[in-house]
């Protein structure tokens, strides 16, 4: 694995100014925004297929805004248990401010409120190691039911997983950079947002690109 190119190879392409500014722009515009999110899912296929240069052109917008619509409802299907806590504990804690008739009534609902987001806090654990996983299985295949095939997912993270772990920290490490705007600082806070996704994706396809080596063969 080479964590530090993620954050770097950005630079070696000869057009990463137009790319960056690009992107940039369409991630932050709702809906759009899909566009965006489709052109990291190819970046994170190029760089698990060994591409050179793995920041593709803008030049095929329909198809990214497509893979960027599939995976948005394939994080949405994964969201839906979380969705459900989140709106039981909204009406319990409805219940608790307008029919709360007894102090028992009241503590049990309250504990119950408790209980729910500890669920919700584990679920949520969950969730942020297993989508990136699914969209990794999704961009490589462009299947969509590749994020739920929970026995190939399962077995990708297991077989990975202390150069999945890191890749995730270090997306967030580059994502909290990004947050105080101390990268490419003479663009502007929104494009190292994008810069922080782009790391992400590279990330993630070394994940995958490594996962498929030859067990003989070390990886770099």
């Amino acid at each position: 694995m080479e964590f530090g190119k993620a954050f770097t190879y950005l630079f070696e392409d000869e057009e990463w100014v137009t790319k960056l500014l690009i992107g940039g722009v369409l991630a932050s515009i709702p809906i759009v925004n899909l566009v965006a999110l489709g052109y990291l899912l190819k970046v994170l296929k190029n760089v698990a297929e060994g591409v050179e240069r793995p920041l593709p052109k803008w030049d095929d917008f329909a198809d990214y805004f497509i893979k960027g619509v599939m995976s948005f409802l394939g994080v949405l299907v994964w969201a839906i248990p979380l969705l459900v806590l989140v709106i039981l504990i909204a009406i319990l804690g409805a219940v608790t401010g307008y029919n709360a008739d007894t102090e028992r009534a009241a503590s049990f609902i309250v504990m119950c409120i408790w209980g729910l987001n500890c669920l919700s806090g584990l679920y949520g654990l969950f969730m942020a190691l297993v989508v990136p996983a699914a969209l990794t299985q999704y961009a490589v295949s462009n299947e969509f039911g590749a994020f739920f095939r929970l026995g190939t997912i399962f077995k990708y993270i297991t077989s990975n997983l202390g150069n999945y772990i890191i890749a995730i920290l270090l997306a967030g490490v580059a994502q909290l950079i990004a947050s105080i705007g101390v990268i490419l600082c003479f663009i502007g806070v929104v494009f190292t947002g994008f810069w922080a996704s782009l790391v992400n994706s590279h990330l993630l396809g070394q994940v995958y690109r490594v996962s498929e080596q030859p067990s003989s063969e070390p990886a770099a």
